[in-house]
This record gives structure tokens, C-alpha cells and sequence, in this order.
């Protein structure tokens, strides 16, 4: 059975979707319609921006966005799911392209989540950690035991075995990552992010994206949407609503994800957008199933 998966933020590079651009007709319609509802031209700074302008949170995630979705939509009659997944941001790529979302529906609440995930990065400034080379049970001991009211770490993306993130509080996260290295962690390393993605430091996004997912319709996808919260298949609209409003603040659980897809008799995982960021984890969480890009 064949799963396509849709990456999150930090997957982008500069160039993203030029050659869509300008050699399918329905990419160049799609990436036109999108500056016009974003109010600016995205595709200026996906294709000749600078990394620094790709990087801002609210450039990010709707090129990321734009890219998977316009790649999945681009295959035509090759696009043809068994089931979907995506990593984080990713979701709303992999609703969109399930048609659970329209496609410009599904980029204006990607624009939303992105500008309120930025504001309450300001609000309530965090970081996040890559810890390699712990079982998970490790991680969440020490985040619990490092976890004060004002001062907190949680795991916030099981990306596959022996690579977890955690997020939280910048006090929190270090303590954290002295902890976790003295645990025998490979690798504790706090990552270039500009905030506690995933975590309760994002409750004001939360409460800010909340208004926008409910006012906006949510159809049956044409196929199961194996969502991060509870890393279980979903085609009812109102399941699907209520697990896209706890993600902000909710632990990414991909690794469960993907070996529920492989349990439902996913074996072929298709990666639809920049980079090969779940492809390898993929290959890390079973290596029996074939992960590889659009082909």
C-alpha cells in the first residue's frame, strides 16, 4: 500500500519550486494564486531569496507548504494515497493534498499558524534540543525531573529511535541537555530555532490558531490522515479539527505514526516535498518498508 508523507519547517533551501514553476502549468497557476492570497510574492524569495529570508517563520512554513502540496498535486493521476502523514507543519500539507482542506483554505491557516507561532515566540521565548542515542523512556525521565511550573521541558518530537527533540524553556532546555549528556546521550545539542515549538510555551498560537481552524471547513479526506497527537488514522472532519488544534502544544509522535501506516500495510512511503528529512527517518524506524522521493 502506498503512504505519502509531507515534511515540516526547516526542509527549505532556496530555489524550492522554480522548476515546478516554470515547467507545469498547474504549478505556475497554483504558486500565482498563492502570492495572491498570501498579499506578497513568496515566489520571489523561494527562488532567488536568501537563506535568511527563507528562515523567518512566516516564510517558511507556507513555502514549505506550497512546495509539497503543489508536488503532490503536480503527479496527477501517479498521486494516488492509501493513507497520509505529515511532520508537523507537514499535516496541513498532507490535509491539503488529501482534500480535507482546499488548497487555499489549507495556506491560510498555514500563514496564520506562522505569524502566531512568531508572535508567541516573542510572547514566551524558548528553544529546542536534538538528543541522539537515548531510548525515549531516558528523555521523558529527565524532562519530567528538570519540568518546574515556570520552567519547562518536554519531548516534543519523536522523530524515530534514538533521535528525539525536546522543547521548552531556554533554563530548562540546558539543564536538560547537561542531564541527558550525562545519561550517555550521543548528542544533546540545542537547535537554531527562534522557539518552544510543540510544547505549552505555544498556548497563545494555540488559542490564536483555534479560532481560525474552526471557522474554516474541513472535509472527509479521500484517505486515512495519520495525525501527530495521537499518531492514529483519521477521515472524520471534526476528529481532524480537534487534533490540528492540539498540535501547536502537543508532542510530534511520527515514529508511532509511521509504524501504525506500516501496521495499516503501508510499505511504500513517498516523501512529497523539500529535502529527504523523512525518508531517512523512515529507513531508521523500519527499514523493510521503501522510502523515496517524487519520483
Amino acid at each position: 500500500m502506498k503512504a505519502f508523507v509531507f515534511p515540516g519547517q526547516g526542509a527549505q533551501f532556496v530555489g524550492m519550486g522554480k522548476d515546478l514553476y516554470e515547467n507545469n502549468a498547474l504549478a505556475k497557476e497554483l504558486f500565482d494564486k498563492a502570492n495572491e492570497v498570501l498579499g506578497f510574492k513568496i515566489t520571489d524569495i523561494m527562488f532567488n531569496g536568501t537563506d535568511e529570508e527563507l528562515k523567518q517563520t512566516k516564510v517558511t512554513q507556507p513555502a514549505v507548504f506550497l512546495h509539497s502540496v503543489i508536488s503532490a498535486l503536480c503527479m496527477g493521476d501517479a498521486f494516488q494515497p492509501d493513507m497520509v502523514a505529515g511532520h508537523s507543519l507537514g499535516e496541513f500539507s498532507a490535509l491539503t493534498a488529501a482534500g480535507a482542506l482546499s488548497f487555499e483554505d489549507g495556506l491560510k491557516l498555514v500563514h496564520a499558524r506562522a505569524l502566531a507561532m512568531q508572535k508567541a515566540c516573542e510572547i514566551a521565548p524558548g528553544t529546542m534540543a536534538a538528543v541522539i542515542g537515548l531510548p525515549d523512556e531516558t528523555i521523558e525521565q529527565v524532562c519530567a525531573e528538570v519540568s518546574t511550573e515556570g520552567n519547562v521541558v518536554i519531548p516534543a518530537n519523536y522523530n524515530c529511535p534514538g533521535q528525539l527533540v525536546i522543547s521548552g524553556n531556554e533554563d530548562a532546555i540546558n539543564t536538560a541537555c547537561e542531564k541527558l549528556t550525562e545519561a550517555g546521550a550521543r548528542r544533546a545539542l540545542p537547535l537554531p530555532v527562534s522557539g518552544a515549538f510543540h510544547s505549552p510555551l505555544m498556548q497563545p498560537a494555540k488559542d490564536e490558531l483555534q479560532a481560525a481552524i474552526e471557522k474554516t471547513e474541513i472535509h472527509a479526506p479521500k484517505c486515512p490522515v495519520y495525525q501527530n497527537v495521537d499518531a492514529k488514522p483519521h477521515t472524520d472532519p471534526a476528529e481532524i479539527k480537534a487534533n490540528l488544534i492540539a498540535q501547536l502544544t502537543s508532542s510530534v509522535r511520527w515514529t508511532a505514526s509511521v509504524q501504525n501506516m506500516i501496521a495499516d500495510g503501508a510499505d511504500d512511503f513517498t516523501e512529497c516535498g523539500p529535502g529527504k528529512a523523512l525518508q531517512g527517518m523512515i529507513g531508521r524506524i523500519d527499514k523493510s518498508v521503501s522510502a523515496h522521493g517524487i519520483e
